[in-house]
């Protein structure tokens, strides 16, 4: 559709309101033929006249009024003609005809109604012309650093456009409308998009009806406003884009508009008030088949699991990934996926082995997921997946047949010991502790003696005062270790480590909580031999007893007995030998 010079447009206005209008609008009234027709379309004519009078002086200037107004003169023309037609009672052509040809025309003229009055709304036309004359076939992108009425109204015309226009003005709004998101470092236009544009049109060019070229833009544009910031994020889902977005994804789109649907539902059920949402839309199907093998592009496996693991906290999500087959998927990823994609399984098994009963962590070990965990464990450098892996096999030890594999694995409790003395995380080495003292237990001394390293770090780990449950874990590790004569001893031949606990003791050292190293102490001076014992007491540890007894700190009169009784005896032991 070529647009009209503005004085055409005026001049076709003019015929439209003082001769076309009022002839119809008579022919309407009067006709013998097809009366209920009629009436509708007299109502439609009415509108378009109280539509047509409203505009201002300056409408036939713009391009896009000047273009409906040439779309109208022709529509016009034929009601015109066909009114003539239904005055005859002959009914030239025959009635099924003439009501045919009639539908067709009230079609026409009902969607460029619809044009005007989403035109009008737009408030384009009430633009200062001397300000801003949209005279161009699309507006120039605004800068990003254009002033913010600039860019409003750039958004409002791009969307009269993309509503209004032939496919190539489509496509070129389209166009320029991305050009606006792409260069918008701080979600400036990606706000005023969601706030002054119209995003439910926008979402229904996502429709599988709409030009495949459209269709591919339109995905780009949204996955922005997915992405850009919370406020357009949650307009794209108050619009309900959430379910086109998934038929994208469950289409045959190509695999770049498939990545970035995929993207703005990583966006979207991000956010913990939308995450329900997914299983509404039965999307939990469609990406568990996205994530299998030989479906899309690693980038859209990464996408999708990310996805799933955003909603694996929702109950129903978590019945149906198990239902839905989704467990050897994740199990697969974590074989062979990127490391983001590993790092997202890992915490879907995570959420599933926590939030789940016996049976589901059963089920998630009886899908071979502890050998990838454990390759993941032992190979990988990124600190975020040894977090995201950690997590999974520390939410599965409660299931008997993990602990059985882990416990016979040295390989194992030799990372963990790895990850407490070189991981600068604290969450990893609170992990780590965690399994050790649980699992330390049941296995063998020889492994045990492999996890001595350690020591000296979780006795540092008790001095931490943030978080609070690292010194319990730290603690609880250590009492497991310390089950072992061998290590007993090491710790105490250890100077630095001693005088470390030792001060722990101290009443003065409010940063530890005092239980924690008297339940050690009374290991170390139960279990151990006189040499242990006598370092302990060489090392200051009667006095701090002494002075939190005299406090009444629970275990320490207990703890000052145990060395107290040994030092005697072995004072008598000497003495007699002498």
């Amino acid at each position: 559709m070529t647009p009209a010079a503005p004085a055409s447009a005026a001049d076709a206005l003019a015929q439209i309101l003082q001769d076309l209008l009022p002839s119809v609008l008579l022919a309407a009234a009067s006709v013998r033929a097809l009366h209920s027709r009629w009436r509708a379309l007299q109502a439609s004519l009415l509108a378009l006249q109280s539509s047509l009078v409203s505009a201002p002086a300056s409408a036939p200037s713009h391009p896009l009024f000047a273009d409906l107004v040439a779309a109208l003169l022709p529509a016009l023309r034929s009601l015109h003609a066909l009114s003539v037609r239904c005055q005859d009672p002959g009914l030239p052509g025959g009635r099924l005809r003439l009501q045919s040809d009639l539908d067709m025309v009230a079609s026409s003229l009902s969607l460029l109604l619809h044009d005007l009055s989403l035109l009008l709304r737009s408030g384009l036309l009430s633009v200062d012309s001397e300000l801003s004359i949209p005279t161009d076939i699309v507006l120039q992108v605004p800068a990003s650093a254009a002033p913010h009425a600039d860019k409003s109204l750039f958004v409002r015309d791009a969307f009269a456009r993309l509503q209004i226009g032939s496919l190539d003005l489509k496509l070129k709004a389209l166009v320029s409308l991305l050009d606006l998101l792409g260069d918008d470092p701080t979600a400036e236009a990606a706000q005023i998009v969601a706030t002054e544009g119209d995003v439910a049109a926008l979402l229904r060019l996502l429709d599988a009806s709409s030009h495949s070229a459209l269709r591919d833009r339109a995905v780009t544009a949204v996955a922005h406003l997915a992405t850009a910031c919370a406020a357009s994020r949650r307009v794209v889902f108050d619009e309900g884009g959430l379910g086109p977005l998934l038929r994208v994804l469950d289409s045959g789109s190509p695999p770049a508009t498939r990545e970035r649907s995929a993207a703005a539902i990583v966006a979207i059920t991000g956010d913990a008030g939308s995450a329900w949402a997914l299983s509404a839309y039965g999307g939990l199907p469609i990406l568990i088949n996205a994530c299998r093998p030989g479906s899309g592009s690693p980038a859209l496996q990464a996408f999708a699991v990310a996805a799933i693991k955003n909603v694996s906290s929702v109950d129903d999500v978590r019945s149906t990934l198990v239902e839905e087959s989704g467990l050897p998927v994740l199990v697969d990823l974590l074989a062979s996926g990127t490391a983001e994609t590993q790092k997202s399984a890992a915490l879907c098994l995570w959420s599933l082995a926590s939030m789940g009963d016996h049976k589901t962590q059963n089920q998630i070990v009886q899908a071979g997921a502890l050998s990838p965990l454990l390759q993941a464990l032992h190979i990988a450098s990124d600190q975020d997946l040894h977090d995201s892996v950690l997590r999974a096999i520390h939410a599965l030890t409660s299931a008997p047949a993990a602990t059985r594999i882990l416990c016979s694995s040295p390989l194992f409790f030799a990372r963990l010991t790895d990850l407490i003395c070189s991981s600068g995380s604290f969450l990893l080495q609170q992990m780590a502790a965690d399994m050790i003292a649980d699992l330390a237990p049941t296995v063998s001394d020889d492994t045990k003696r492999c996890m001595a390293p350690c020591i000296g770090t979780l006795i540092k780990l008790i001095e931490v005062a943030k978080p609070a449950t690292i010194q319990e874990s730290a603690g609880r590790a250590l009492l497991a270790l310390f089950t072992l004569k061998s290590n007993r001893k090491g710790f105490v031949r250890d100077e630095k480590s001693l005088t470390i606990f030792v001060r722990m003791l101290d009443p003065r050292f409010q940063e530890t909580d005092k239980k924690y190293p008297l339940s050690i102490f009374l290991v170390l001076a139960m279990g151990g031999g006189n040499g242990t014992r006598r370092r302990l007491v060489d090392a200051g540890s009667c006095q701090h007893l002494q002075k939190l007894a005299d406090a009444d700190v629970p275990g320490a009169k207990k703890a000052l007995q145990r060395i107290s009784n040994n030092r005697l005896k072995s004072l008598f032991s000497i003495g007699w030998q002498n």
